[in-house]
């Protein structure tokens, strides 16, 4: 699910990505939830204070435009599916809505 989820959310929503997505989780997601969330990544995560903070973890600094792909490359997500744990802990600073004001607007 993450090799089909993350390419449609760094590289846009194709058909053919679409209708993977939509198979992999077994209902209808709508396109525009997508785009929402594709948009939340190269927008409001690039110019969060906490990406600001935590990118210069990386390095080679990773590129913003192909968010969340990147990250999910250098958590090495694709070969061990337990390194997702360490991303989304990793992400958890920002997954509160008591975090949202500072940490992601």
């Amino acid at each position: 699910m993450v090799a089909v989820l993350i390419p449609a959310m760094a590289h846009g929503l194709k058909p053919e990505r679409l209708a993977q997505i939509r198979q992999a989780l077994d209902l209808q997601i709508d396109r525009r939830t997508l785009e929402r969330w594709r948009q939340w990544w190269l927008g409001l995560f690039v110019e969060s204070s906490f990406w600001k903070e935590a990118r210069a973890r990386f390095m080679p600094p990773l590129c913003p435009q192909s968010l969340p792909w990147s990250l999910c490359l250098k958590f090495e997500v694709e070969e061990r599916r337990d390194r997702l744990l360490e991303l989304l802990k990793y992400l958890s600073p920002i997954t509160t809505p008591a975090a949202w004001p500072e940490r992601v607007r």
